[in-house]
């Protein structure tokens, strides 16, 4: 925990970008009877009927001191699919000299998934390009990838209905340009400070040792 903390307590550095990477499964609903919009004096009408199409997958991305957003929605939660982001935050950040990244424990969030994907030589090369740093088991709430999540789910996907990849593809560029035009930042306040106040993992540490 405290060396993802650390991590969030570094000041911006353009040639250090911290990024948090998450996923989230999106189930895939079309409508069965057409809907009505809205019209002066009249509500939105929507059946509850709908069709089952399937589920896809949604990888998200922050960068959060910079306001930077990357949404990639995808047909699975594979491992290749894993690759593709990694390897498009690799060419995106070419410049930086080292790139933090904050995962949970999946296991597809591993050097292997590029190594399959891209081959060996490829795929550790552009592994190497990040230093990561892994929530610990059941703490996966300190990635801030979670709260860009939930931004996600509020405001692109709300109680809206998506039938196809395609469209939730489409919708999930359109909440992305959004999101990079405004610069939306997360305002991290949990320190490490905060942590070895509200949890006794640091106190019974320091008995031991002087125990």
């Amino acid at each position: 925990m405290e060396d993802v903390l650390k991590v969030y307590e570094k000041p911006y550095n353009r040639s250090e970008p911290v990024v948090c990477l998450d996923e989230k499964p999106v189930s895939l609903h079309a409508e069965v009877r057409p809907s009505q919009p809205a019209r002066p004096g009249h509500l939105a009408k929507r059946d509850s009927e709908y069709e089952r199409c399937g589920t896809a997958n949604v990888f998200c991305a922050v960068e959060p001191k910079a306001g930077r957003h990357f949404t990639f929605a995808t047909p699975d939660r594979s491992g290749f699919e894993f690759a593709k982001v990694i390897f498009h935050l690799a060419l995106h950040y070419a410049d930086a000299n080292k790139i933090h990244l904050v995962l949970d424990n999946l296991n597809i969030h591993r050097q292997k998934s590029l190594t399959d994907a891209l081959g060996d030589e490829v795929g550790a090369e552009v592994w190497s390009r990040f230093t990561v740093h892994y929530t610990p088991r059941h703490g996966s709430w300190l990635n801030q990838a979670e709260i860009e999540i939930g931004l996600f789910a509020r405001q692109c996907l709300g109680k809206r209905r998506m039938p196809k990849l395609q469209h939730l593809q489409r919708e999930s560029k359109a909440w992305n340009r959004r999101m990079n035009r405004d610069k939306i930042t997360i305002d991290w306040r949990f320190t490490r400070k905060k942590a070895r106040a509200t949890f006794p993992y640091h106190r019974n540490s320091f008995t031991r040792s002087e125990n």
